[in-house]
């Protein structure tokens, strides 16, 4: 055998010793084809789920946290108000007997029936007609007006009002029931009203401010 046919035969072997060494490699998990010094396939890894930042409650334009979109304001309310930039016009004010706010400057705004959005309204006008130019203003209860429970409870009157609060907690600081009294339902004369309402006597039933509960005697 010549020198030239003994080339071809050893050029032959180390091709195959390599093809099977990549083909050996493309099997091979990657930790071994690590660990042999071998590039191993590439590995699809699951893609990072995003992490979704906590959604923040956007406060009113009128500030403070109101019962419910439908509130108006009334006798005994207490409300801050707050012109932005101007301090001496700022403060709490109280709704007084006849429905109104006492404001530094401006005097007397009403206040009584309307909605804390509404007040600001009104009060943003009276600065602006004739004193500031294009005042920003905000308005948020401060104390909400009383509600009153009278009939068969042990400690019927005037109790100040707590926003969420139900029949079954009324009558609770009210003393609770008398021995007399009819559990199964409650009367209510919403504020403004002339009439009462019927309703179970149950904590789904919420009791608003001014509010006048009545606690009936059972029968038997």
């Amino acid at each position: 055998m010549n020198l030239l046919v003994r080339n071809r035969i050893w050029l032959s072997l180390v091709l195959v010793a390599l093809v099977a060494m990549f083909a050996a490699a493309t099997v091979m998990p990657p930790a071994m084809a690590q660990e042999a010094g071998l590039p191993g396939p590439s590995v699809l890894r699951p893609a990072t789920s995003a992490v979704t930042a906590p959604v923040m409650p956007v406060p009113s334009s009128t500030g403070g946290t109101v019962i419910d979109d439908n509130y108006r304001l009334g006798t005994g309310d207490k409300v801050k108000i707050t012109v932005y930039g101007e301090e001496d016009l700022s403060g709490e004010f109280s709704v007084d007997g006849s429905g109104q706010v006492q404001l530094p400057l401006v005097g007397q705004v009403r206040a009584a029936g309307l909605s804390l959005r509404e007040f600001a309204a009104e009060v943003r006008e009276a600065l602006g007609s004739k004193y500031l130019r294009d005042p920003k203003v905000s308005a948020q209860i401060v104390n909400y007006r009383p509600f009153y429970i009278i009939g068969e409870v042990n400690k019927p009157g005037e109790f100040p009002y707590e926003n969420g609060l139900s029949v079954l907690g009324a009558v609770a600081l009210a003393g609770g029931f008398t021995y007399r009294a009819d559990e199964s339902a409650v009367y209510i004369r919403r504020n403004g009203s002339s009439q009462e309402q019927e309703f179970p006597t149950s904590a789904s039933t919420r009791v608003y401010p001014g509010d006048i509960i009545r606690i009936g005697e059972r029968l038997f």
